[in-house]
């Protein structure tokens, strides 16, 4: 009798479930990202820009490495165009499916490139079918020699090159011409070293 009533409580929270995910998914849009192919932030680029805008970041950030040297698999030459910054964009971009508006999101693909994230798979990697020598490791070595500062710029460059409409919004006043809030005050001073311990009890 006790196992009949377990039974019948449990078939009951699992009905109740399917019929709660059933009723919530009538209600909520389907969500489609990169793996549709729809993200509303990847939608806006044009294809054929997308292939320029590690153009447009070597142009910003010269002293980043190009990490050009691999010979391509079907004409034996070294494909030039092939660098680690468009390598970079598709990773983040195609094989994570990541946003590529956030600066938080390519802090997280240079953490992958650290191997302080996830594991970058040999086997997927940008490029590894085109050229005759993996380019994985060579792209890690590279991101790993760049100073903080370099990774830093490089994270801002690619964010801010994703999201063009930031720069016209970036403007000091407000539409009615009044200063934004803040605009008088002055800068929160910095840490300086041995401002924790203030903290300890």
């Amino acid at each position: 009798m006790n196992q009949k009533r377990r039974l019948f409580r449990l078939l009951a929270i699992a009905t109740s479930i399917a019929i709660g995910v059933v009723f919530l998914s009538t209600l909520t849009p389907p969500v489609r990202f990169l793996s549709s192919g729809s993200s509303p932030a990847v939608a806006q680029i044009r294809p054929p820009r997308l292939r320029d805008f590690w153009q447009e970041i070597y142009q910003q950030l010269p002293d980043l490495p190009l990490e050009n040297q691999y010979v391509n698999r079907q004409s034996g030459e070294i494909d030039e165009t092939n660098t680690l910054v468009g390598r970079l964009i598709r990773y983040h971009l195609y094989v994570k499916n990541r946003p590529p508006n956030f600066r938080l999101d390519w802090k997280l693909t240079m953490a992958d490139y650290l191997d302080a994230n996830e594991i970058i798979q040999e086997s997927i990697y940008p490029s590894a079918d085109v050229l005759r020598e993996n380019p994985m490791e060579g792209d890690k070595a590279a991101i790993k020699r760049l100073t903080r500062t370099q990774r830093t710029a490089l994270v801002d460059a690619l964010a801010q090159i994703f999201t063009p409409e930031a720069e016209a919004q970036g403007s000091p006043t407000s539409p009615g011409g009044s200063q934004s809030p803040g605009a008088g005050r002055s800068p929160l001073p910095r840490s300086q070293p041995g401002d924790a311990q203030l903290l300890m009890p």
